[in-house]
């Protein structure tokens, strides 16, 4: 007789039940439709409160990102509000890499997952709320292949044309949180930073670029199978009609400055990637980004610049990147911003690690450092 019961039949659920003896579960990640990608795990588990839990997810070592798993400790929650980090640790050798997960609910329901979900019915809700904040104007970009929106808000009354965009990747929810955090930020009218960058900026915020992915449970592509940070060079209603519209949108207004949202499966720290090796790159372009990456390393001891991504060489960026292609395109300085999944190596908390509330807490220091950016690009 089983004492566990796993589903994933929901919003971002994924997961696949391989075999259940008593209160240990053999379990199995479900790749993205027509893609070979999989790392992101959403499931609820009902057992008995006070017996500990067992959750065995194998064959990882042909995940997406094997790096991902050593030194990573999932994410549980039993009110789906707070997510805390459960005991986890990988072996390599068991059954095609297995990550072992040990947890004792104190209820008799509990959720984990590989990062806090964004479900859908909370990005209507951020939209929504967002919406109907006085000087926010609502741009409705085009429709996902699954017949979903894809939701554009634009504020401000300035030159300066700023597009903040996230969750291309759907299993970086890391970077939907972040946009809660800006996006309270810039709806507040008292607050100093969004007055600021409502006065100088005209600010486009797209706070989930893939829709299809995000309700399918999908890692890192749409229902289709596409990685939509592949495609910026040549973006099809087929294949790509999210970036297509976003990208379309973006050539009516310009790009003066953007961020591209991200996590990263295997680097435990928030860092920032530009736009090197662009054929068209420039120096004055090229230090924009630097000053901003140096002036958020000041702002915030949850961003470094010692760890990241190796930088292009000179005229071999991928343009089908939407940083690359955005630097190339307008002559923006454009960045990608990574949060991990994992803790911070260097600024550690143990009890829920990288978390929700310190992505919304970047989000609201990002656009800090922004404003500070724009008074030195005017100096």
């Amino acid at each position: 007789m089983t004492c566990l019961a796993i589903d994933a039949a929901f919003d971002s659920g994924n997961i696949e039940v391989l075999s259940i003896e008593g209160r240990t579960a053999r379990l199995a990640i479900r790749r993205d439709n027509e893609s070979a990608f999989f790392q992101w795990f959403h499931f609820r588990v009902a057992g008995k409160a006070g017996e500990e839990v067992v959750l065995k997810l194998t064959g990882l070592n042909a995940s997406a990102y094997p790096g991902g798993w050593p030194d990573y400790n999932a994410c549980v929650t039993e009110d789906r509000e707070y997510w805390r980090r459960a005991a986890s640790s990988f072996d390599k050798d068991e059954d095609g890499g297995t990550l072992t997960i040990r947890y004792r609910p104190a209820t008799d329901l509990f959720w984990c997952a590989y990062f806090a979900p964004y479900s859908m019915e909370r990005h209507h809700d951020l939209i929504a709320d967002a919406a109907a904040c006085e000087g926010v104007d609502y741009v409705r970009l085009g429709t996902t292949l699954d017949g979903q929106p894809i939701d554009c808000l634009e504020m401000g009354e300035g030159k300066t044309q700023v597009w903040l965009y996230a969750r291309q990747h759907p299993g970086e929810t890391q970077a939907e949180w972040w946009m809660e955090g800006a996006l309270e930020c810039l709806t507040d009218p008292a607050d100093p930073v969004a007055r600021a960058l409502r006065k100088n900026c005209r600010l486009h915020i797209v706070p989930n670029c893939n829709p299809d992915g995000s309700r399918r449970g999908h890692l890192r592509t749409n229902a289709v199978g596409t990685n939509l940070n592949r495609e910026w060079a040549n973006p099809s209603a087929e294949k790509s009609p999210e970036v297509l519209a976003i990208r379309n949108r973006m050539d009516q207004t310009g790009v003066d400055f953007a961020m591209d949202v991200h996590a990263d499966e295997a680097i435990p720290a928030v860092f920032l990637a530009g736009f090197e090796g662009i054929p068209s790159w420039k120096e004055e372009q090229g230090q924009g980004f630097y000053r901003y990456q140096r002036i958020l390393d000041r702002r915030t001891p949850d961003f470094q610049t010692r760890l990241g991504y190796p930088k292009a060489a000179s005229g071999k960026a991928n343009l089908s990147m939407s940083t690359n292609q955005l630097a190339e395109r307008f002559g923006a300085v454009a960045m990608t911003l990574e949060m991990p999944y994992k803790d911070l190596a260097d600024f550690p908390e143990p009890e829920q690690g990288w978390s929700p509330e310190r992505c919304k807490l970047l989000g609201r220091e990002c656009l800090a450092a922004l404003v500070e950016w724009l008074e030195g690009r005017e100096g």
